[in-house]
């Protein structure tokens, strides 16, 4: 049982700086935990006292119902997956492999066996006799993650392991490590894992849940659909999506039906949108995913007015950049929608769809629009 409760975790530094501000987060046996968020918001700083290299100073860490706040990193049932791998540059790949299992004292034979499996699970049987000098970055991670799940731990961490990687090995290993979880979990080795990134790509593509944080707080945790399709505040909102989503402040009016007002251009909010609200904030913002803002007909209401501002070609679909008012927008657009296009002295008319439509508090930053 390898559950990790954090519970009101809370970690200061000397002069009174607070990077982790009493966090809760439970990750259930066998689950894939991703903390995201953008550089300086803590989640390495909250791994590392997960893993006792960081000592914590408020609150407690449960790993498979014990807290281990006290525990050296050898007590506390994990293995972790470093951003520079860690290999020893003296040893063979082999000999990283079985260099944790004979510091325990393991017998040879049983470290050659383990070394033989893991490797072939990882497929990097023909690197066992080369050494780290001699590995390309996508090897070097394979055996790093190999030297972590040769010890069998209860839980796996892992510090922005990808980050040294170019783009095209950074997506086979994402790959490779999702479908490495998921056999083991079917082969009876229920590994939880948390995994800590900046990448958004990762977490969405990765996670089982998803902890957005910032400044050393919590802003949501969920799945990867209900992150995109329901962020609880403008931050979640904004650092999701790619491209990210169009956040674009205005006002709320009421007459015979709300609205929003961005200008001198008003969008009545149908059912879809005032059915969900549960709050209607006079300074507010709209935000619209560019892949639900399109191009309008003429019998769409609530269509308005944008000036071309950028074009970019992406083959399949064009992301057109566009200003309403003094907001600039995204809309991803079909290639064949674009050309057909109707544009008056470079200005397009657009049309969000309100199902997927989202205000606001500009104060708060909360998501007044998610009620069911």
């Amino acid at each position: 049982m390898a559950r990790v409760e954090l519970n009101n975790l809370e970690k200061t530094y000397g002069g009174g700086f607070k990077a982790v501000h009493g966090i809760n987060l439970h990750i259930e046996d066998g689950e894939f935990m991703v903390l995201v968020g953008p550089s300086g918001c803590a989640k390495s700083t909250t791994l590392r006292m997960v893993a006792g290299l960081e000592e914590i100073t408020g609150g407690e860490v449960k790993i498979g119902g014990k807290v281990v706040n006290t525990l050296p990193p050898g007590q506390r049932s994990i293995a972790m997956v470093f951003q520079n791998y860690a290999l020893y540059p003296h040893m063979k790949v082999r000999g990283n492999l079985g260099f944790g299992l004979r510091l325990q004292g393991r017998p040879k034979a049983e470290i050659a066996a383990a070394t033989a499996e893991v490797a072939k699970i990882l497929e990097i049987e023909p690197l066992l006799d080369r050494l780290p000098k001699q590995l390309s970055g996508g090897q070097a991670q394979r055996v790093a993650l190999g030297r972590a799940l040769i010890k069998k731990p209860g839980v796996f961490l892992f510090d922005e392991p990808l980050s040294n990687l170019d783009a095209k090995l950074r997506a086979s290993m994402r790959v490779r490590i999702t479908d490495l979880h998921r056999k083991l979990k079917a082969g009876g080795m229920s590994t939880t894992v948390i995994y800590v990134t900046h990448d958004q790509t990762e977490a969405m593509t990765m996670g089982d849940r998803i902890c957005v944080m910032n400044a050393g707080e919590i802003m949501q945790v969920a799945d990867p659909k209900t992150l995109y399709n329901r962020p609880a505040n403008l931050f979640v909102a904004g650092f999701i999506g790619s491209p990210e989503m169009n956040l674009v402040e205005g006002r709320m009016t009421q007459g015979s039906a709300p609205a929003f007002q961005l200008g001198d251009q008003s969008i009545p909010l149908t059912a879809q949108v005032t059915d969900r609200l549960t709050s209607i904030p006079q300074d507010a913002v709209l935000g619209i995913r560019p892949q639900h803002l399109r191009a309008a007909s003429a019998a769409d209401m609530g269509a308005v007015a944008a000036r071309i501002a950028h074009v970019e070609f992406m083959g399949h679909e064009v992301y057109l950049h566009a200003d309403i008012g003094a907001s600039r927008v995204i809309s991803v657009l079909g290639a064949a929608e674009y050309e057909a296009l109707e544009r008056a002295d470079e200005t397009v008319q657009l049309v969000a769809d309100q199902t997927w439509l989202h205000i606001f508090d500009k104060h708060s930053g909360a998501n007044v629009s998610l009620a069911r």
